[in-house]
């Protein structure tokens, strides 16, 4: 069996899963469906599913905890294929079947990460659907995995071989590369750049916003606008800029409005493909990019979204980063400052070319409560889709730093101050973005809340947390003052501690609280016994 480190694209999701809890883990599945051309049989669509996992080693991968968080490559096997049909003949309904393989969370250690079911009528199969774990696959991987089986399909259906280019590198190969010098140079280079942008920072940018956590958790509308679509485009033709940057400087001045900040980060979603080395590799390459603008001295919404081009032109050149040493970075940040520094706001841009809205009118809409985002502790996610007659914007925000009043005028300021552009003589400064929006000013600027104290006390919680951090990286005596990074812990270690603390009998910590600045005796304060889980022979002490 082929053994690898984890690959860097690939450690934002392992952290990602890990924070959610099983019932919320479906959050990191992926989903991938298209129709089969007449022809072909079961048996034909078995075989070149299996011919796919052959083919590429990442769809047939293991994840282990550790004691190295790694991937195994597992040898090539025929893929289970669950066929459900759309006869009723008392089994389960197609859709029954779908949402059972895309709700039941993965086993990482045991189950490859790819799930596959034939939809049939009449004994023919008409609708593939794959489920992926998104440790697996990103934007490019899925386009390169349709396109196969498309060029299968359409050979098996006329009786012809398909003609696939041979695979030149698997993930292994990645992971070999990632260890190497001249890997370690580039990441040296980019972490330098990143070590400016977390210095400067605002710790909590919701500081003047900030509530007490309410209910329900997370808000989630959707702005859809067939107006937006060529005004974007248009603007971005004025300015030299993708279209996505130019919702990227609407989301900025929004941001920059409600907050009262003179500076505004977010985490850019990316693939890390266009300057890799290795960029033809099918597995998960993306992770979260960090842009900071300067939106101080009120700029005008052209002069913000050259600030934005040139964020993000900064930001991809050093792009290519392990996801978990930044999180360290700013661990550290936390640490010096005595608060701890949020990364909390995310952004996607996503091309849908084959979505229609279908209609001329701006339409706004409330979505279920989005619980499992919840659980991974972000501020706020905003989604752009370009779909081919209409930009849809979706936010998802924390109710503590947004009610559904400012999620809404959120939404449609960033419409409407799009719209307001589309005019060429039209530049307006940032102060009138608020008014846009209809935001009021915010409260002041209060502080960020201090790290969490420590009292000095080591009782079995304690004891049984620097147990587990030692256990998981070989270390000696663990000072109960330092935070999880300062006294030596790995971010992409810390699924591997939480788990055991649970065999050990102890519960209440999270992966985001392990590496924040707080104490580890502060944090030992949050563990409880569990009885469920604790050792028969001693169920509160560590061992």
């Amino acid at each position: 069996m082929k053994s690898a480190n984890l690959g860097w694209g690939q450690r934002y999701m392992w952290l990602r899963f890990h924070q959610l809890p099983p019932r919320h883990q479906r959050e990191t599945h992926v989903v991938l469906r298209f129709d089969l051309p007449s022809g072909l049989t079961v048996a034909a669509c078995r075989a070149m599913l299996t011919y796919l996992v052959r083919r590429h080693e990442i769809l047939r991968t293991t994840f282990d905890l550790g004691p190295e968080p790694a991937q195994r490559v597992h040898p090539a096997a025929p893929l289970p294929v669950t066929v459900a049909t759309t006869e009723r003949d008392g089994t389960a309904a197609p859709a029954d079947v779908v949402e059972e393989l895309t709700g039941r969370p993965f086993d990482l250690a045991a189950e490859w990460p790819i799930r596959a079911c034939l939809i049939t009528s009449g004994g023919v199969p008409r609708h593939c659907v794959l489920v992926f774990n998104h440790l697996a696959v990103d934007v490019w991987t899925l386009g390169e995995i349709k396109r196969e089986l498309r060029a299968q399909s359409a050979g098996a259906a006329a009786r012809r071989p398909a003609a696939l280019l041979p695979v030149r590198r698997q993930p292994a190969d990645l992971a070999r590369y990632e260890a190497s010098a001249d890997a370690a140079i580039l990441a040296s280079q980019a972490m330098a750049y990143w070590q400016d942008e977390v210095a400067g920072l605002p710790a909590d940018p919701f500081a003047a916003r900030r509530g007490a956590r309410s209910e329900p958790p997370a808000r989630h509308a959707t702005l859809v606008s067939p107006a937006m679509l060529g005004a974007s485009r248009r603007l971005a033709g004025r300015h030299g800029v993708w279209p996505s940057l130019v919702h990227v400087a609407a989301y900025t001045a929004m941001m920059a409005a409600y907050t009262g900040q003179d500076s505004v980060a977010h985490l850019a979603f990316v693939s890390n493909r266009g300057s890799h080395p290795c960029p033809d590799v099918l597995t998960c390459m993306f992770s979260p990019m960090l842009v900071r603008v300067g939106c101080a001295g009120d700029p005008s919404f052209g002069e913000l979204l050259r600030q934005v081009a040139g964020a993000y032109e900064r930001a991809g050149e050093h792009a290519y980063v392990p996801y978990d040493k930044v999180v360290e970075m700013v661990s550290r940040e936390g640490s010096l400052r005595g608060t701890a520094v949020r990364l909390g706001s995310e952004i996607n841009f996503i091309k849908q070319r084959t979505k229609e809205y279908g209609g001329r009118r701006t339409a706004f809409t409330w979505n279920p409560v989005p619980e499992a985002w919840a659980h991974h502790g972000s501020d706020t996610y905003l989604r752009v889709d370009e779909w081919r007659d209409a930009v849809a914007v979706a936010l998802h925000a924390a109710s503590p730093v947004m009610d559904a009043v400012a999620v809404e005028r959120f939404l449609r300021g960033m419409e409407a101050l799009v719209l307001a552009h589309d005019d060429p003589a039209t530049d307006l400064p940032l102060s009138e973005a608020a008014r846009l929006a209809g935001f009021e000013p915010p409260r002041g600027a209060p502080a960020a809340a201090p790290i969490e104290v420590w009292d000095g006390e080591a009782g079995p919680a304690a004891r049984a947390l620097v147990d587990a951090v030692r256990q998981a990286h070989g270390l000696g005596d663990l000072d109960l003052s330092d935070s999880y990074t300062l006294a030596g812990g790995q971010a992409l270690r810390i699924p591997q501690v939480l788990a055991e603390l649970t065999r050990r009998g102890w519960e209440g910590l999270t992966l985001n609280q392990l590496a924040g600045p707080a104490p580890l005796g502060a944090l030992a304060s949050r563990l409880a016994p569990n009885p469920r889980t604790a050792p028969a022979q001693n169920p509160v002490n560590s061992e």
